[in-house]
């Protein structure tokens, strides 16, 4: 039986920085709350995407513990977060580097997902994997980010973590919520 569009959810895959980072992450993402009026983006966990958001149903869910199968084979890598980026007019984010080890986890489950799970990220294979930790989209003005921007541009932060799992989140209506962690091999 094919699920209804009623019965498909929203889902993304992601690393999710340790809780002291997210929460040094989530004042940025109320600052531009407060002073902007971007409050979208504090509707999930600071993240770095690797593969966006998709529509699957909730009875296929289970079909993403394969993913335990690809994380057993990675390392924990480090993440280095170097200042800010943005995509104008309307994104703005932290920027990781984008390491050989970064690029190639992401390459690599781009070719996992697809040979086990049947998803492709089309928008990827257009433009390229440019990693990023969303700080304001969606409800940040043109005129906000203008405003913003500015700012971000020059301030500094340098914070490392080392990604030790991949995360499934799932759109709970109004905000994103995770629902499953596989843990890479210990390096």
């Amino acid at each position: 039986m094919n699920p209804t569009s009623q019965d498909l959810q929203l889902y993304f895959l992601a690393l999710l920085p340790p809780g002291d980072l997210q929460a040094e992450i989530t004042a940025i993402k109320q600052e531009f709350a407060h002073c902007y009026h971007a409050r979208h983006a504090l509707k999930s966990p600071p993240h770095l995407t690797l593969f966006p958001p998709f529509r699957w149903s909730l009875a296929q869910q289970t079909q993403f513990n394969c993913l335990e199968q690809f994380t057993q084979q990675q390392s924990c890598i480090p993440i280095d977060l170097d200042g800010f980026g943005a995509f104008a007019p309307r994104v703005i984010y932290i920027r990781p580097q984008p390491t050989p080890d970064l690029l190639a986890l992401h390459a690599a489950l781009q070719r996992f997902l697809k040979e086990h799970l049947g998803l492709v990220d089309s928008l990827n294979q257009k433009r390229g994997f440019h990693p990023h930790i969303t700080v304001a989209h969606r409800d940040l003005s043109r005129p906000a980010f203008h405003q913003a921007w500015p700012s971000f541009q020059g301030r500094s932060l340098h914070r490392q973590f080392t990604a030790t799992a991949i995360t499934l989140l799932r759109h709970q209506g109004h905000r994103w919520e995770e629902v499953n962690e596989w843990s890479f091999q210990s390096s």
